[in-house]
């Protein structure tokens, strides 16, 4: 028996939208529209102000990355209509001003010129600066409700990054070790389908797993000279360590329900507190070990992950908030690179 089949039909994008300010950037910042946003970009996120002035201009959506340690601020704008030179200019004018972003740019069809500019600016920019572009699409199959997909047409080449920055003996052998580590993690979690979700690894000592509150996440860290390998909550809160006196006020719950004696670091003078759980006897070059280490962290992190995300939500206090011209994001702090 052959099966009957839908039939697929596209949807202008202006039956659902007939606004785009009035009602496609409301959609596009909602949990539907946001979460969608996010699958496509391949990061975590959390809108902090729509139709945001930056300086004499005003962006569709600002929001914040909230699976990394540092303030990273993500500009998206919005065209229901084929991209033009004049967003194309905003887009720079924008990322101008900010020492770390992303910069967005959704529309119902782009230009050649305009996603190879794209292409372009990820080409010849840090790892500190993305520029996406993505279409918006609308489907529908018979009679059905339609249904948006986000069609990524532009977006970092991480591999050619690489490459670059090998070719210019931007990568040490240590950093090129710490890649396969976080590699070797990331490979682990996916592995076991874990609800600790992993970013790309990056050569560096540290790496970061939303928990779904802007300033706050989990971290796995290694110290080379030290040889120490630990898994972390973190969290950049307001002045006073108003966050870290209301979670050491849990602390007797929170270690019992997680069977372990933590370290409390609450690293006066600085932005970031953390609570750190340590393997002991391990040494992250000891790559004859990595696997021990790996499934260690993953335990670890899949053990915190509920304890501290609900933990972290219900936090009172804002850790940050949208300035009104420039973003400037922080380092991790305390943090010793090995």
């Amino acid at each position: 028996m052959i099966p009957k089949l839908g039939k697929v039909v596209r949807v202008n994008v202006r039956d659902a939208w007939p606004n785009e300010a009035a009602h496609f950037t409301p959609w596009l910042a909602s949990p539907e529209g946001l979460e969608l946003l996010q699958d496509a970009l391949d990061m975590d996120l959390e809108v902090e102000a729509t139709e945001q002035y930056i300086g004499p201009f005003k962006a569709d959506i600002v929001a914040k990355r909230t699976d990394t340690p540092d303030e990273h601020w993500v500009l998206i704008e919005n065209q229901l209509e084929r991209t033009d030179h004049r967003h194309l200019g905003q887009l720079l004018t924008y990322a101008a001003g900010l020492k770390a972003a992303t910069i967005v740019w959704v529309a119902q069809d782009f230009a050649e010129e305009h996603r190879a500019a794209l292409d372009w600016l990820n080409a010849i920019t840090s790892e500190d600066y993305q520029f996406f572009g993505l279409q918006i699409e609308l489907w529908r199959i018979d009679g059905s409700l339609p249904a948006p997909i986000f069609n990524v047409l532009a977006e970092p080449n991480e591999w050619s990054r690489e490459v670059k920055q090998g070719a210019e003996g931007g990568v040490s052998d240590l950093k090129q070790q710490q890649l396969r580590y976080w590699q070797g993690l990331r490979g682990t979690l996916l592995e076991r389908r874990s609800a600790v979700r992993p970013q790309k690894a990056h050569p560096q000592s540290w790496t970061t797993f939303a928990i779904g509150k802007a300033g706050t996440w989990l971290g796995a860290c290694v110290n080379s000279q030290k040889k120490a390998v630990w898994a972390e909550f973190c969290w950049n809160g307001p002045p006073g360590k108003v966050w870290f006196d209301q979670l050491h006020a849990q602390r007797a719950d929170i270690e019992g329900a997680l069977g372990a004696t933590l370290d409390w670091q609450r690293l006066d003078g600085k932005k970031q507190s953390r609570v750190a759980w340590y393997l002991e006897g391990a040494d992250p070059t000891n790559e004859a070990d990595w696997s021990r280490q790996h499934a260690w962290l993953a335990d670890r992190l899949e053990q915190m992950l509920p304890v501290f995300q609900s933990r972290a939500k219900a936090l009172t206090g804002e850790g940050g908030t949208v300035p009104d011209a420039v973003f400037v994001g922080d380092a991790p702090e305390d943090l010793d690179e090995a």
